[in-house]
């Protein structure tokens, strides 16, 4: 039969399948969590077995488990290692949901529980997809290799390590992943740049106590006068950072990726008019699609000290407080990025006022080739089921794990997403298109019998 008749037979008990995966618990960021995460985990060893995969393994890591499978049956053909995330982000604010996170339920076509579009239900239509030609065919057009990871909500840390200590186990030809989204319902996308981050906190001091302003103003440095001082200088009047080699290793765009940017048909004034703004705001000389995907960024995350209860409080503050985002593209080296963050914020201190810099996260952009052939095979194979080939994109956002599987196996990384925007990832009421969980299956599977 047909993948599409298989599908559609197997449609019912697979999502009866996926609302089992979707009930568990697993959020890697709570502690209290930890034996949910190792549920989800054995859930998938046994949905794995059961869907004819060979060598099936749970590797235990210093946090939570990596799981590795794989069926290499094709001798002359690709590789392909997929590569996803059985975590789930944590619920807060309960009371926003519809219904609970963990009991998943299926309304207008979408499917809504924590994880549904990021990733478990992006996850399971790859097994499916393998389960499904296994059924059919009785063996695989390529050789597959599955690394489902546990931590990919907080970070990853635990991957870069097992995938150094396990490069031939891994090796593969490409690396095929789906934690993204397409452009818009009907029109699919293939990431090819993730910014990279770094993060920083600031604590600006000034005298060993807070201070009346009556005795002291005027005469004595105000630490939260000095913070604005000093987070005024990181950009100039045109949006532009202002930091001291901030922008080495930031590729020129190219003609051809400006084109794949106005492709997208992005609409400014829509975004403009949704978000309540009079106008947008940006690096000059950028589009918005331009800015959030190719372009570097430092954001002010967060900026407090003083006195913030109700009232009035006539006090000098002692101290005051910044967090800082970067996010980063091409070469940009997130070490040298926070040194250099961090030099102009010493330089540009206010006399009078001390600064100290804690530095935290680092994690370098991703980027690949759109002319890369594995990719415009991806795209076909999305032209061929949504009858729309798939356009090239960069995110805004990052993903830093992409990073170290194309540096660590040195293998080209395919983002095939199959969510949208709009479907409340990481926030209440998340949910999945199930038009997208059809069309993915048979997305995978063009994509698997024509690498």
């Amino acid at each position: 039969m047909s993948y599409e008749t298989y599908f559609q037979a197997e449609r019912e008990a697979q999502l009866t399948e996926l609302k089992q995966w979707l009930a568990i618990p697993s959020i890697s960021a709570i502690s209290t969590h930890k034996e949910d995460v190792n549920a989800a985990a054995g859930w998938l060893v046994e949905t794995l077995k059961r869907a004819g995969l060979d060598n099936i393994e749970l590797h235990p890591t210093a946090g939570h488990p990596v799981i590795y499978a794989d069926y290499l049956h094709a001798p002359g053909k690709p590789t392909i290692l997929v590569y996803g995330h059985y975590d789930v982000q944590p619920v807060d604010p309960l009371n926003l949901w519809t219904t609970p996170p963990f009991e998943p339920e299926i309304r207008d076509g979408k499917l809504y529980a924590r994880g549904a579009t990021d990733d478990k239900g992006q996850v399971f239509m790859h097994i499916k997809a393998i389960e499904a030609i296994l059924k059919q065919e009785g063996t695989l057009p390529v050789n597959i290799k599955l690394c489902i990871e546990g931590e990919e909500e907080i970070g990853s840390v635990n991957l870069p390590p097992f995938l150094e200590a396990n490069q031939d186990k891994l090796a593969a030809d490409a690396v095929l992943v789906s934690d993204t989204s397409l452009l818009e319902r009907g029109r699919p996308a293939i990431c090819t740049g993730l910014r990279g981050l770094c993060s920083l906190e600031v604590t600006v001091n000034t005298a060993l106590t807070d201070l009346h302003s009556g005795s002291y103003g005027g005469g004595v440095p105000n630490a939260l006068h000095a913070l604005v001082s000093l987070l005024s200088s990181l950009h100039d009047d045109k949006g532009r950072v202002s930091v001291e080699g901030f922008y080495e290793g930031v590729p020129t765009l190219s003609p051809l990726l400006r084109d794949e940017f106005a492709k997208q048909g992005v609409d400014e004034d829509k975004i403009r008019a949704g978000l309540g703004l009079e106008q947008l705001y940006g690096e000059e000389g950028y589009s918005f699609v331009e800015r959030v995907g190719a372009r570097p960024t430092l954001e002010l995350n967060g900026v407090y000290g003083g006195f913030q209860g109700e009232g009035s409080k006539t006090v000098i503050p002692k101290e005051a407080h910044a967090k800082i985002t970067c996010r980063l593209v091409g070469d940009q080296d997130p070490q040298h990025i926070l040194d250099a963050v961090e030099a102009h914020l010493q330089a540009n201190i206010q006399s009078g006022a001390k600064v100290h810099v804690k530095q935290m996260e680092k994690a370098r952009a991703f980027n690949i080739d759109p002319s890369h052939p594995i990719l415009q095979t991806a795209a076909d194979a999305y032209g061929k089921v949504y009858g729309a080939r798939a356009l090239f994109t960069k995110d805004g956002g990052s993903i830093p794990i992409m990073e170290s599987f194309s540096r660590i196996l040195k293998a080209p990384v395919v983002l095939m997403g199959f969510g949208l925007d709009d479907e409340n990832l990481h926030a209440p009421d998340e949910h999945f298109n199930l038009e997208n969980f059809d069309k993915g299956l048979l997305t995978i599977v063009e994509f698997l019998k024509t690498v």
